[in-house]
């Protein structure tokens, strides 16, 4: 049986291999509903299963849901606004990129999330942690890389991958937070209490910001609700298990580990959107796979 401090591992996995699943929904879904439609449908749509999630938890426990305390509330709208930004942004940039190109360049969040987390959580950070984040970073960058430029797109795409990256390194900072600052003994119903409030609020802007500058939006997410209920079950259940994994260790290490997804990426890419795997794909995902591996060794 595995040890609780262990579990983040199991729990990233499966995050990884659900956030591949709905990104590959939402790429489909964003050719109809423009960028920030398809980036409400993973709230508007994720919430109600969050909040089948958390009687389910509460039954379990038997245990009553956190109180959470005044600094519980900027850490969780840190992660949420952050969050929404580089959904967006990430959906922008596979209208002009391949699907696993546009996942690799977000994940050069990992060095950041590694960075505010030393800073502003104190996540330690080890040499050997370091080395495993650099050498699955080198693989994602690798493979998103032709020769000296960036291929499929130009500079636009690149920027847009980058700074999804960025702004989704400050929401796991912020989500992990915010499961901190409950300080409460049970870590399923922390994090599956800040998720339920995270994904209202998400919900509740995007809609608010809809209803009054796209109506039409709204419309059309209606109209297209029965991919959208799939793709907003599968980022519900991704997000709960990565809060399952930011309860229990440093944002960089959930975040080196769910590098994965860019393997699973490179599934759905080759498999589903018939885009080739070059010879320096290949090379990027062994590095990934290298750098993972360090990390789990490490445990």
């Amino acid at each position: 049986m595995i040890a609780t401090s262990l579990l983040w591992i199991p729990f990233t996995l499966l995050a990884a291999a659900g956030q591949t699943a709905r990104n590959a929904m939402q790429r489909e879904l964003t050719a109809k509903l423009g960028t920030v439609g398809a980036t409400h449908v993973r709230f508007l749509f994720g919430f109600p299963f969050a909040l089948i999630f958390l009687p389910c938890v509460l039954i379990a426990t038997g245990l009553p849901p956190p109180t959470p305390p005044a600094g519980f509330w900027p850490w969780v709208l840190l992660g949420s606004l952050s969050q929404i930004c580089s959904t967006g942004l990430m959906l922008a940039a596979m209208n002009d990129r391949s699907f696993v190109v546009t996942i690799a360049y977000t994940k050069t969040e990992v060095i950041q999330a590694a960075v505010f987390g030393l800073l502003f959580l104190g996540d330690p950070l080890t040499v050997p942690i370091v080395t495993a984040i650099l050498i699955a970073t080198a693989g994602v960058v690798l493979m998103s890389f032709k020769g000296a430029t960036p291929v499929q797109g130009g500079l636009k795409p690149t920027l847009l991958g980058l700074v999804s990256g960025a702004m989704l390194a400050l929401s796991v900072t912020g989500y992990r937070g915010a499961i901190l600052s409950l300080e409460h003994p049970n870590f399923v119903l922390a994090a599956t209490f800040t998720l339920v409030v995270g994904l209202v609020l998400q919900s509740a802007l995007l809609t608010i910001y809809l209803a009054l500058r796209d109506r039409a939006v709204l419309l059309a997410i209606a109209r297209a609700w029965r991919p959208s209920l799939f793709a907003g079950f599968m980022g519900a259940s991704a997000s709960e298990f990565w809060f399952l994994a930011f309860a229990l260790t440093s944002a960089a290490n959930v975040r080196t580990l769910g590098l994965a997804e860019v393997l699973f990426a490179q599934g759905i890419s080759f498999f589903i959107f018939k885009q080739a795997t070059s010879k320096r794909e290949v090379l990027g995902m062994t590095l990934i796979v290298l750098g993972v591996a360090l990390l789990i060794w490490m445990q």
